[in-house]
């Protein structure tokens, strides 16, 4: 027996190929041959669906790692901001002792400086606030991902879930496992659509 000829077949694998072949179960023909058709159709199309959920949820579980970086990043250059304004503080709370404490010409140019400073404050803080801003937007767009990743994910799994219950249907010919096969298939659907849906 050469290499080329050992293939290793999971259950779903050998059920269908067996039906093919024309081997029925207990003598089942016709309405049998019915039966493995009908499951291995339902089977392609759950796992078609199982792959596009399998997409998604790996999709926006990226995105909200990317979103998180960005918030990072937006506080991290917010906190920059906010130490420039403290420092641009403390310069002017010197200018402000420095005009108790001389007269004149230099008093008037400490005057002038804390003007500046209040100006340049100004400025700083309406930059930090609006990258403060623009953290807070990215994290809850990072938790909106990850509640929609939840929901491929929970839909993915339920489709293998109906794809391995599809299987034992397949090779028990158990008609009523159907039931279980599409119980599962439709709640997994369902939270495919909400995934869609961003719900």
């Amino acid at each position: 027996m050469s290499s080329e000829d050992f293939h290793v077949h999971g259950p779903h694998d050998h059920a269908v190929e067996h039906a093919a072949q024309g081997g029925g179960h207990g003598g089942e023909h016709g309405g049998g041959d019915s039966f493995v058709s009908r499951i291995a159709v339902a089977t392609a199309i759950l796992s078609t669906l199982g792959a596009i959920g399998g997409y998604e949820a790996g999709h926006t579980q990226n995105a909200a790692l990317l979103y998180k970086n960005e918030a990072a990043i937006q506080k991290t250059a917010a906190s920059d901001q906010w130490n420039y304004y403290q420092a641009k503080s403390n310069k002017q709370n010197l200018a402000e002792l420095s005009v108790t404490l001389t007269r004149g010409e230099e008093r008037e140019h400490f005057r002038q400086e804390i003007e500046r400073y209040k100006q340049e404050k100004s400025g700083i803080k309406a930059d930090a606030e609006k990258l403060e801003g623009a953290a807070r937007e990215a994290d809850k767009k990072s938790e909106m991902e990850m509640h929609v990743h939840g929901r491929w994910a929970l839909a993915t799994t339920l489709l293998q879930v109906s794809i391995a219950l599809s299987a034992i249907a397949l090779l028990t010919r158990k008609a009523w496992l159907l039931y279980g096969v599409f119980a599962a298939a439709g709640v997994g659907v369902a939270f495919g659509v909400m995934g869609l849906l961003h719900m």
